[in-house]
């Protein structure tokens, strides 16, 4: 009987290894078809097309694309030349591959008409539609997308891939993808029909404040404050936007006392009265209104699409900027040619506009670098590390003037953009980015919290 099943187990080896080998030929023999993708053989070109549009890690009739998160798990050319018949030991998404190409994937082997190469994966995605995409030429040092689109500065953009963000500027809807070593963008066509794509590229630059950089800047914030040393090789490429000061308006009135969820529901509310540009997977995209068109919509009607008390701030402040000689986007516009507290007094007089929310529209649309927002957050960063005398004291008009001052004080006239980045390491959803001994304590607290929890509950079982 055991001579019998070892029998059968070598002829059936035998035959696998024959069947193999007839494919293996019959691929070889064709110099368009080199690739074997699941049960599918494809040429190279298609192979790298479907990689990039979510297909997976590439099997060759020589080898596999063997892909892990580091240069040693990937198996070299040259040691490949006898691997015949090597599967794939994982079958990755393109979502999953450009991740990990960031972690130090460099490349999957392939065989292209009998010989062997490489495809850098790194490269993949920029080669989807690459008379589409266009580089920014920026690198991470200077702008990283995740530690400047989604931290509260702009309710405009959501995440539509791994490392990769939709949003719309000016009239442009725009996906950033950010890469290795740069950030590609593509402008997608409005329904209007063909995009000026040169104009595009000068308003997402100008929307990132790339004429500003961070290198001599962030230098300088290093060398007067200790927390921001600590915290700036983690938080790289935090930066500021400037964002169209209407639009800037009408989402910091939506943030008053509000959480992001909300608000952001909120500003996709009020987009929805411009005009759409596109869909992009399942999402419609739409230019902020003009405020002749937000002026179409009533207060009942945001008060049950869940705005509350806010309505009326979005009615009255539509009313007088509307009332403006000039008019009210222009009348905005003139704000960044006036001084930080003339700006932050004419802001003021809107319905629904403080110190605070003033602050954050000067900062993020008014070119007002030395702005402070100061709210909870902020307050805890200064009397932690700034002010340290007013621990314990409450929070108060006269004592944002204070805050705001020792800011200024110890950064200069960019310190806005210092305090954006101590601001986001303050944020929980961004303690991720940071070691656990730069996490803020609230933050690890909840953790130890959680931890205790759960041994409580294991005890218990």
């Amino acid at each position: 009987f055991h001579s019998r099943k070892l029998l059968l187990c070598v002829c059936s080896s035998i035959a696998r290894i024959l069947a193999s080998c007839l494919f293996i030929d019959a691929a070889m023999a064709s110099a368009k078809r080199p690739f074997r993708m699941g049960r599918k053989v494809v040429s190279a070109d298609e192979a790298e097309r479907d990689c990039s549009f979510g297909a997976c890690a590439i099997s060759s009739p020589l080898g596999s694309a063997h892909v892990g998160l580091s240069k040693e798990r990937i198996p070299k050319a040259q040691d490949c030349q006898g691997a015949r018949g090597m599967r794939t030991k994982r079958c990755l998404s393109f979502d999953e591959l450009s991740k990990q190409s960031q972690h130090n994937v460099a490349s999957v082997l392939f065989v292209e008409e009998g010989s062997l190469g490489e495809i850098d994966v790194s490269g993949l995605s920029e080669r989807v539609n690459n008379q589409d995409w266009r580089s920014l030429g920026i690198g991470p040092s200077e702008l990283t997308l995740a530690l400047t689109l989604p931290t509260g500065q702009s309710f405009r953009w959501k995440r539509t891939g791994s490392s990769e963000f939709t949003g719309v500027v000016g009239n442009y809807l725009y996906s950033l993808r950010q890469r290795k070593d740069d950030v590609y963008f593509l402008v997608h066509r409005s329904e209007a029909g063909l995009v000026d794509v040169e104009d595009a590229e000068r308003c997402l630059r100008d929307y990132l404040n790339l004429g500003t950089s961070l290198k001599d800047m962030w230098a300088a914030f290093k060398a007067v404050d200790a927390r921001f040393a600590a915290l700036a090789p983690y938080l790289a490429g935090a930066r500021l936007l400037r964002q169209h000061p209407l639009e800037c308006v009408f989402q910091f009135i939506c943030s008053s006392n509000n959480h992001i969820h909300r608000i952001t529901n909120m500003v996709d509310y009020l987009a929805s009265l411009g005009p759409q540009l596109a869909t992009v997977k399942g999402i419609p995209y739409h230019a902020f209104p003009s405020l002749d068109q937000l002026a179409t919509v009533t207060e009942t009607q945001l008060r049950n699409a869940g705005f509350g008390y806010r309505a009326k701030y979005i009615i009255g402040t539509v009313q007088e900027l509307q009332s403006k000689e000039q008019g009210g986007e222009e009348w905005l516009f003139s704000l960044r040619n006036r001084s930080l507290e003339d700006a932050v007094t004419a802001l003021c007089s809107l319905p629904g506009i403080g110190p605070k929310v003033a602050a954050c529209i000067a900062l993020f649309s008014l070119d007002q670098h030395h702005a402070i927002p100061v709210d909870t957050h902020v307050w805890q960063i200064a009397t932690k590390y700034l002010t340290p005398e007013l621990a314990g004291a409450r929070l108060s008009p006269k004592l944002h003037n204070t805050v705001s001052e020792a800011f200024v004080k110890r950064f200069g006239k960019y310190a806005g953009w210092a305090h954006t980045v101590l601001f986001i390491a303050e944020l929980s959803s961004h303690q991720i980015f940071l070691p656990e001994h730069l996490r803020t304590e609230k933050v690890m607290k909840k953790k130890a919290k959680t931890r205790k929890k759960r041994k409580m509950k294991a005890d218990i079982l």
